[in-house]
């Protein structure tokens, strides 16, 4: 299957900049999986779709205010550092894996000076496309200082500028779940931000099931597939991890007949994953680094809620695979789908609208 194949139009003004005011104000297409026209709703009549005994599967990650910025310590040259993941910590500093963005070649021993001198952060290897592993010194805990100095790292199609103050807080607060707990994700589990509490307790009064795994997104949910051979990419590793209650809540489901909703792409490569690894749904921690792409044979999930997808990217062809039947018709049934929301002009990507696969 060709990249190409997974090409569409879109026009800019259809790409969210701004949440909402209301979480549960999206509109939602709904798609047959089975097959059949999609449906016109909104997220607030999701209940009308699912059955007391369904279970809903989140993705409990947090995103946190990753992007730091800073200067270079000899010349004072701009910088900024998106934090992608903590490998360890001693009694020395922390060790993190991020990305670089400078007008400068980053070199092994340089230093920087971030958060207005607050933190300072050693190179200690560089690898491609502005890939680094720093060393990070602070007097105050990081944690605490990237709440007060770093940004929430949106995606490159939301535009912001450093006079968007009321934006940025903004940000901070609906660019996340109302579920999340997990602290490590650089980009959010956009599915989830349709739910407000109001909406998960009427779900619950219908006797909709909730459950949590925790996948830590990284930049690479953004990357677009550059190799014209789908075959040919290889996923960026994310960490997860699903806890014993989920799994037993999973295979309670199962038992009854009942089915399991995941909410988001990241919940989707999170269970299959385990299930691929052990054969069933067991608690499980690790990397994933699954492609999900036509032809495949989902065993853990029936049914999917999911925003609209970039072009060429690996989300929106998980997405096609889902909606598979025998002859693989997953990616015209997807295409025709968005162009119909794209008419329809519904809402795209992060702070947009959702789709609801069952």
């Amino acid at each position: 299957m060709k990249t190409s194949d997974f090409d569409y139009e879109l026009p800019p003004e259809l790409i969210a900049q701004d949440p909402l005011p209301e979480r549960s104000a999206s509109r939602m297409l709904v798609l047959p999986r089975a097959g059949g026209s999609p449906i016109h709703s909104s997220i607030a009549t999701i209940m009308d779709y699912l059955n007391p005994g369904d279970l809903l599967v989140v993705n409990d990650t947090k995103v946190f205010p990753a992007r730091i910025h800073g200067v270079r310590s000899d010349t004072g040259g701009q910088v900024e550092l998106l934090l992608t993941h903590r490998v360890e910590s001693d009694g020395l500093g922390e060790y993190w894996e991020a990305l670089m963005k400078s007008g400068f070649r980053p070199r092994p021993g340089m230093t920087l000076r971030l958060a207005g001198d607050a933190i300072t952060a050693t190179i200690l290897a560089t690898g491609t496309e502005g890939a680094v592993q720093v060393k990070l010194v602070s007097a105050t805990p990081l944690d605490a200082l990237l709440d007060r100095h770093g940004d929430v790292p949106l995606p490159p199609y939301i535009k912001r500028t450093n006079q968007d103050e009321v934006r940025a807080q903004a940000d901070r607060d609906r660019y996340q779940t109302v579920y999340a707990r997990s602290r490590g994700a650089v980009a959010a589990p956009t599915a989830g931000l349709h739910f407000s509490d109001e909406l998960l307790t009427a779900l619950e009064a219908r006797g909709v099931g909730r459950a949590s795994v925790t996948l830590h997104v990284g930049p690479g949910t953004f990357r677009p597939v550059k190799a014209d051979d789908v075959s040919e990419h290889e996923m960026d590793a994310e960490w997860y991890e699903v806890g014993a209650a989920t799994a037993a809540r999973i295979a309670a489901t199962r038992a009854a007949g009942h089915r399991v909703v995941a909410v988001g792409t990241t919940t989707v490569r999170t269970l299959e994953t385990v299930g691929a690894e052990h054969g069933e749904i067991v608690a499980a921690s690790g990397w994933s680094r699954l492609f999900i792409r036509s032809p495949f044979t989902f065993g853990a999930v029936d049914g999917l809620l999911t925003n609209f997808h970039l072009p060429r990217s690996t989300l929106l062809m998980l997405v096609s695979a889902f909606c598979d039947r025998s002859s693989h018709d997953g990616r015209e049934r997807i295409m025709a789908a968005y162009n119909e929301a794209v008419s329809q002009k519904y809402r795209f990507y992060s702070y947009g609208d959702c789709m609801l696969i069952l």
